[in-house]
């Protein structure tokens, strides 16, 4: 008779002990394959609704400034040699080594119009574009056409305006199609027109005065995609928002971060219960242990049998316990996902993890057990007899 054979039929006459090892492994195990893979997936959706909530790159044109000061004060600035960006530039975005990474780009044109008495600050907006970069906008009525403009909430109220009014623009006429409700920024204070509307009444054509891109960065250093801007358009100053990048990327880290420790707790609660139950088992077989010291089986042999029982519990343990886990994490998505189907993509990393991970929590606990059983003295076993 083997070693083997002996380990496994210890497990199949002491079912009970047995089943409660594999029932605490198998939750201990499927506990954290379950919190990681809902985790992942939750990190991966939140880390794409945030890379989508507005622009993390401005693209804006290059100037040179001198500063002016005459007796110790200050008399302001002067900007010089301003290169406008022409708005044929931005195709150069899709030739980027990341340009994948992109999830919109939108031109703006930027000026002081007047309108009646007073002056208004209008933008030149791509309104589809707009969809992905300002998702917070919220309009009352509709988006512009070419003959459209799209009024802030304060200057609405400044200049007592409503849908379907007329606006009178630097001698244009444009009807007012919808008011944007207060956002807290300063989007409040403008006027929106479409870009090409923009470019007219402010005779440029085919000129804008900055680029908003929204750069999907989860996978890709923000900083990479600045350098690769700037490498393509070497007319223009490229500026990362760092403090809305950094934010997002720190919220994410922290919420994976707490996640591993929760798994940590979680698998020394396991390897607890795995400790206690296999002491018991040694000590409620001292008569055994002993009869095979007594017919010859060394201190390395009864240890092997005590690891080769931890070790067919825990292997069972972790395929059973990702299985579990990658099934309750499916449930936990489609419960807090607002609607999502509840996929969890199939990780084979995290598999053979959690086996390896059964393996070792088992084996590790059972050290002091297995050390235990090869201690015992046979013949004070067999006086016990």
């Amino acid at each position: 008779m083997n070693l083997q054979l002996i380990s496994i039929r210890n497990l199949m006459r002491r079912k009970g002990k047995a089943a409660f090892i594999l029932a605490g492994l198998v939750i201990g195990v499927a506990t954290v394959v379950g919190i990681l893979a809902f985790v992942e997936a939750r990190t991966h959706d939140i880390a794409h609704k945030l890379e989508q909530y507005g622009a993390n790159i401005l693209i804006v044109p290059k100037t040179e400034n001198l500063s002016l000061s005459y007796g110790g004060l200050s008399l302001g600035g002067v900007s010089f040699e301003l290169e406008e960006i022409r708005e044929s530039e931005l195709a150069r975005l899709a030739t980027i080594p990341n340009h994948r990474n992109i999830a919109a780009v939108g031109p703006m044109v930027l000026g002081v119009a007047p309108v009646e008495d007073r002056r208004l600050l209008l933008a030149g907006v791509d309104f589809k574009a707009a969809g992905i970069l300002k998702p917070w906008w919220r309009v009352n009525g509709r988006l512009p056409q070419d003959d459209g403009v799209l009024l802030g909430a304060e200057a609405a109220r400044v200049l007592s305006l409503s849908a379907g009014k007329t606006l009178t623009v630097n001698g244009r006429s444009l009807v007012v199609s919808g008011l944007l409700e207060a956002t807290g920024s300063q989007d409040d204070q403008l006027a929106f027109v479409t870009l090409a509307t923009a470019q007219q009444i402010f005779a440029k054509p085919g000129k804008i005065s900055m680029a908003e891109v929204a750069a999907l960065c989860k996978d890709c250093p923000i900083e990479d995609m600045v350098r690769q801007i700037s490498a393509a358009m070497p007319g223009a100053k490229v500026l990362a928002i760092q403090q809305v990048v950094k934010s997002r990327m720190e919220m994410l880290a922290q919420f994976q971060k707490f996640s591993y420790g929760i798994s940590g707790v979680i698998l020394f609660i396991g390897g607890l219960v795995v400790l206690v139950t296999m002491m018991g088992s040694v000590r409620e077989r001292t008569e055994e242990i002993g009869i095979f010291r007594a017919i010859g089986f060394r201190r390395s042999h009864i240890m092997r049998i005590v690891f080769l029982e931890a070790g067919i519990i825990s292997g069972l343990a972790g395929i059973l316990g990702y299985g579990l886990g990658w099934a309750s994490a499916g449930v936990a998505v489609a419960l807090s996902g607002e609607g999502q189907s509840g996929h969890v993509p199939f990780a084979p990393e995290l598999a053979v993890g959690a086996v390896v991970l059964a393996l070792a929590l088992g084996l590790i606990a059972t050290v002091y057990p297995a050390m235990m059983a090869a201690r015992l003295d046979p013949n004070e076993a067999l006086r016990a007899l």
